[in-house]
């Protein structure tokens, strides 16, 4: 997102990540842009939110989380090395706990490798629910009208995709939607908006992508990068 703050998805959730080291109002400025920017991605979001070793006081949580409310955002939990920012966060009502020496790596990665920008599920999504992550989505099973699969990155569902679907929603322009039945309520890759997309056949695989300034839709096997 920006050199002070950062969007992870992790295996607790979506993770913004706050420079400790940076002034204030810098990070409230930033992340006033960063939410009215993104607001595709961020609005209904539950976030854990990740202050390093900054210290805060429960005047500037406050401020934090009234900005974030505005944008439709809310704290999950905070995690933090410092117990000034953990006791703020416990008299907000906000889960509040230390940050673990290597919070996003999963058992069996040793520390220093990469993280990884890809979810993969193996679910149905139904109506109601709500699939969102920082980078790429592989979905096997369907979803279902009424539910939303959200992603930073490309979507693909090895399936039926028949709800909602947002690929590219931090603005990537170079997403994909892929599905197997590609029958969505509404398609949207970064910006560009498109409604029950023209298939190229009953249940054919195909690929949805921005072309030429506008959404279009074709044969999985024809799609070449």
């Amino acid at each position: 997102m920006s050199d002070l703050i950062s969007i992870k998805g992790g295996r607790d959730g979506l993770r913004m990540r706050f420079d400790d080291t940076a002034e204030w109002g810098s990070l409230v400025e930033q992340l006033e842009r960063q939410l009215s920017q993104n607001q595709a991605f961020f609005s209904g979001a539950r976030l854990i939110l990740d202050l390093g070793d900054r210290a805060i006081s429960e005047v500037q949580l406050t401020e934090l989380l009234g900005l974030m409310q505005h944008h439709g955002v809310a704290a999950e939990a905070l995690s933090a090395n410092a117990r000034e920012s953990r006791n703020a966060a416990r008299a907000a009502g906000i889960t509040a706990r230390p940050l673990p020496r290597y919070p996003d790596l999963p058992p069996g990665v040793p520390p220093g490798a990469p993280e990884s920008e890809a979810l993969l599920l193996t679910r149905t999504v139904r109506s109601g629910q709500v699939v969102r992550h920082s980078g790429h989505i592989t979905l096997i099973g369907d979803v279902n009208p009424g539910g939303e699969v959200i992603a930073g990155g490309s979507v693909v569902v090895w399936g039926r995709l028949r709800g909602f679907v947002h690929a590219g929603a931090l603005g990537n322009s170079e997403a994909l939607v892929c599905a197997i039945e590609l029958r969505p309520t509404q398609l949207r890759i970064a910006d560009q908006i498109a409604t029950a997309p023209k298939s190229s056949g009953p249940h054919a695989p195909e690929v949805a992508r921005i072309e030429t300034g506008q959404i279009v839709v074709g044969a999985w096997e024809l799609y070449k990068r």
